[in-house]
Formats: C-alpha cells, sequence, structure tokens
C-alpha cells in the first residue's frame, strides 16, 4: 500500500478520525485518546497502530505511558490530492459551462 493508500485507509475509519481530530489539539497519551471509545485496549491499539503505519501520528513511549502526536506531513499528501481532484473538476465545470452558454447564445442568434 503506498502512502496516499495508507492515509485514506487510516481516515476511512470514524475512531481514528476521531483520534486525528483529537490530536489536533495536541499531543495525547493512548489512554487519553482511548477514553471516549468503548473498546479493550488492545483493539484500540490497533486503530494506532493503522495511524502509524500511515504517517499521520508518531508515538513515543517514556516510562509506561506512549504518547502520540499528529505528523503533518502525510496530510499534505491528501490534502495535494484533493487540490489536484479540485482543479480538474473545476476544469471540466467551466469547459461545460462556456459549451452550454455558447449553445444558448447559437440558440439566439438563429431564433433571431
Amino acid at each position: 500500500m503506498n502512502t496516499l493508500d495508507a492515509v485514506f485507509h487510516a481516515l476511512g475509519d470514524n475512531t481514528r478520525r476521531a483520534v486525528i481530530a483529537r490530536l489536533g489539539g495536541g499531543p495525547a497519551s493512548v489512554k487519553e485518546l482511548a477514553e471516549p471509545f468503548p473498546m479493550a485496549l488492545p483493539s484500540f491499539m490497533k486503530h494506532i497502530a493503522i495511524l502509524e503505519n500511515s504517517g499521520l501520528i508518531t508515538s513515543e513511549k517514556q516510562g509506561r505511558v506512549r504518547t502520540c502526536r499528529l505528523r503533518e506531513e502525510n496530510f499534505a499528501l491528501a490534502e495535494q490530492w484533493f487540490d489536484a481532484q479540485r482543479d480538474l473538476w473545476e476544469s471540466r465545470t467551466d469547459r461545460l459551462a462556456d459549451f452550454v452558454e455558447n449553445q444558448l447564445m447559437k440558440g439566439k442568434n438563429r431564433d433571431g
């Protein structure tokens, strides 16, 4: 799986998106991140592993506490992909609007 695929896979789950949203407020321990979710810690750790493998977060362990934080680089990859898609579709809709406008003008000129 390439990096962009891993990013979208990671963001395709509500729990992982909630973790990302929480980390937007700053680093947090795994325990803090897991508290809102009704699941066992081993299950939650699978979400953390997917987020780490995607490169969206990083974690470091100090003593018994593992702290997670966002890594912004791979968010830029997703943003660039969305920007490219937006540019493509805006270009297509602009061309469609020009085509429709030209057809309307031709119809008006023909009808007098």
